[in-house]
């Protein structure tokens, strides 16, 4: 009953938030609180909510100053040069951007944080893709997709909690993973240039003059504008001026063009390019701390958001002004993060999700015990899904190592193969990282999960199939 009712649970949560039925926050709180009264355990919601709660605190503390240090650090201008190189590269081709979306995320998910990097292609990206009137789904996909492929290294999570797991070590699982991996983030950058495309066929490609002059002919505001006033999106195709005079005029401009179209502005009054340096440090400083756990991250950052407010604005007013700048973001996470600690409470406080995954093995056919590792590479992707990487890695993934290891399956094998649902898990209702981006991009989280599953779980397969053709798994 617990297992039908946990798989219910989760059904109902999906279908309400895609629907639009309820807010990801109402549906996080009010369902399982149902759900618990089903399971007759009423009377313990709040003790479940709190040990929920108790959990995810850290994390929510985490994700509250991380964003008040990127934010700052967006502010004061640490992240210009990176936007003005993608930006460069992207021009004014959606194809061009989806691609350099996907790059920027992925390059940026060498920290191993997922809030950093959907903070950081957000930001960058974000002006872009407004401008354009392009697809913001596409964006929280790409970057999704991307950070996923990316959360597998070593320092991410997922392949540190397979190596404790199985008493493995980390290095063992994830060097010969590289190659598979490699092709997951080919698959993603491939798949990038086919949204791209269709991106580009939906809205046309423009020059960075066509923008341009379009923006100011419809006096369009480019921070937190939500298109142009007049609601017409500009489809002409590169090159296709009205005459001579245009293409010399653009080609006059074309130094000055990506000074205009750089995303973020460049005279904005918290820029702080004296301390340019200062801060960069201090960032590595931060992310270094971060990989070597000097200290929790939580402390990290909040240390860290202290330290660059007090520096950078010495001023308490103004300290009080970058707050206020980034409380919207900061409220709409850490509601989220908390909203699904009620989720997760329920559903490892009533046991659903301990019964839920000894069903999943349970059904697992006898014939297929020598093919464990292949078996353990699909469940992944429901698995790591549904519940989080804690519950799939130390609660699942033992049990599943010992069927795997009666039948000669090597635990090296089966922890290289579980790690391949993490492109689909960034976009789980269970991650707090997701809610970032989702919120930073205005995106509705249930448009976001209807566009990035089926690219994500494809992902998935593409890494898990590059895995087996190449004999890791």
């Amino acid at each position: 009953m617990l297992t039908i009712l946990g798989f219910a649970m989760i059904a109902t949560f999906l279908v309400l938030i895609m629907l639009k039925k309820l807010s990801p926050i109402a549906a996080l709180v009010l369902i399982p609180a149902l759900f618990c009264v089903f399971v007759g355990k009423g009377a313990k919601l709040g003790d479940y909510v709190i040990d929920g709660v108790t959990s995810l605190a850290p994390t929510a503390a985490m994700l509250m100053f991380a964003i008040v240090y990127f934010g700052v650090m967006i502010d004061v201008g640490l992240f210009d040069p990176i936007v003005r190189g993608i930006l460069k590269f992207c021009k004014a081709d959606p194809l061009r951007i989806v691609v350099g979306t996907a790059l920027l995320a992925a390059i940026v998910s060498l920290d191993g944080d997922g809030s950093t990097t959907f903070m950081i292609t957000v930001s960058a990206m974000y002006p872009l893709y407004k401008r354009l009137k392009m697809s913001l789904v596409v964006m929280t996909g790409v970057a999704a997709m991307a950070n996923g492929v990316m959360n597998t290294l070593p320092w991410g999570g997922p392949t540190a909690r397979a190596a404790t797991a199985l008493k493995l070590d980390a290095s063992d699982i994830f060097v010969p993973m590289i190659p598979a991996l490699a092709v997951g983030l080919l698959f993603v950058i491939a798949l990038s240039y086919v949204l791209g495309r269709r991106e580009r066929a939906r809205l046309g490609t423009l020059t960075l003059d066509e923008v341009l002059v379009e923006e100011k002919e419809t006096e369009t505001v480019l921070v937190g504008a939500g298109g142009s006033g007049d609601g017409k999106t500009p489809v002409r195709k590169g090159g296709s001026g009205s005459g001579s005079g245009t293409d010399a005029a653009a080609r006059d401009a074309e130094d000055a063009e990506d000074d205009d179209f750089q995303g973020l502005d460049p005279h904005r009054a918290t820029l702080r390019p004296k301390l340019y340096w200062f801060n960069a440090l201090l960032t590595v400083t931060l992310l270094t701390s971060m990989i070597m756990e000097w200290l929790p991250i939580p402390v990290l950052f909040l240390l860290g958001a202290a330290l660059a407010l007090s520096v950078n604005f010495p001023h308490i007013p103004d300290q009080k002004a970058r707050l206020a700048a980034h409380a919207d973001n900061v409220l709409n996470v850490s509601g989220m993060v908390f909203a699904a600690a009620v989720f997760t409470g329920v559903l490892q406080g009533t046991g659903m999700v301990d019964h839920m995954a000894t069903w999943m093995v349970d059904v697992i056919p006898a014939g297929m015990g020598p093919h464990m590792a292949l078996v353990t590479g699909v469940l992944s992707l429901p698995l790591t899904y549904f519940m989080s990487n804690d519950g799939f890695y130390f609660g699942v993934l033992p049990v599943l190592a010992e069927a795997g290891a009666a039948h000669g399956v090597s635990p090296l094998e089966m922890a290289r193969a579980s790690l391949v649902g993490q492109p689909l898990h960034m976009s789980s209702p269970l991650v707090p990282a997701v809610y970032v981006l989702v919120g930073m991009a205005k995106v509705e989280f249930g448009d976001h999960t209807r566009f990035v599953v089926k690219w994500a779980a494809l992902t998935c397969l593409a890494i898990l199939g590059a895995g087996i053709l190449f004999g890791i798994i």
